[in-house]
């Protein structure tokens, strides 16, 4: 883990403070994910319903967060590791914003499907992606914790795992449309949840990426992560 100490003592408090807040955020945002997660799957309304009328919790801490680092932007006038951290931070908050608004989506789209009698059974087929999702943001939370640029970078290597999960269910749920018409408003729904936990993959991707980029002031997001 790269450590960055000032001789003030507060300038080290006020950095670790905000390292701090992201992670509560993450905590916030991963422990919505689950939940929608489990909504969807058993089909819980009113899980569901906790998750879509939760994401203010989210962008209250990251407005927060946002402010104090405008504040240390202008008091402290930070330059190269620090200034890196600041615009790090930054970027994580913006991706676990989204985040929190792909579990809320998933909790609205879930509250829609418990309202319509449907036993196809077909939620059970995003199991694996959902736990793939929730692995993958939980190890990337933990390598901003620890700024850890090799698990970073095995972490953010399995997005492309989740990608061709999300293709697999994709073409189940594309194929079953085919098959039974009738129930092209359901699938829909459901192929619109999977897409939302693909998203949430690739969010993951980025807060990874911004560990390599304060780590090692690299910008790997358009160049790979070899």
């Amino acid at each position: 883990m790269m450590e960055i100490q000032h001789i003030s003592r507060q300038y080290n408090q006020e950095l670790e403070g905000v390292k701090n807040k992201v992670l509560k955020m993450g905590g916030l945002v991963e422990s919505q994910v689950e939940k929608a997660i489990s909504a969807l799957i058993e089909q819980n309304n009113e899980l569901a319903k906790e998750v879509a009328e939760s994401d203010d919790k989210i962008n209250k801490i990251e407005v927060e967060i946002d402010k104090k680092c405008a504040q240390l932007i202008a008091k402290r006038q930070p330059a190269a590791g620090d200034l890196r951290l600041i615009i790090a931070v930054i970027k994580v908050i913006t991706d676990l914003e989204r985040i929190g608004d792909e579990a809320e989506k998933i909790g609205r789209y879930t509250q829609k499907l418990t309202s319509i009698q449907d036993d196809t059974n077909m939620y059970a087929e995003l199991f694996r992606l959902g736990e793939q999702v929730i692995a993958m943001l939980r190890d990337a939370l933990d390598a901003f914790a620890r700024m850890d640029v090799e698990q970073a970078t095995k972490v953010a290597q399995t997005d492309r795992q989740i990608d061709q999960e999300f293709d697999r269910v994709s073409r189940i749920l594309v194929t079953y449309m085919m098959e039974n018409p009738r129930h092209i408003k359901t699938m829909l729904k459901v192929i619109w949840c999977a897409r939302a936990l693909e998203r949430i993959g690739d969010h993951s991707q980025n807060i990874c990426e911004y560990v390599v980029y304060f780590v090692n002031g690299q910008d790997i997001r358009h160049t790979g992560l070899e």
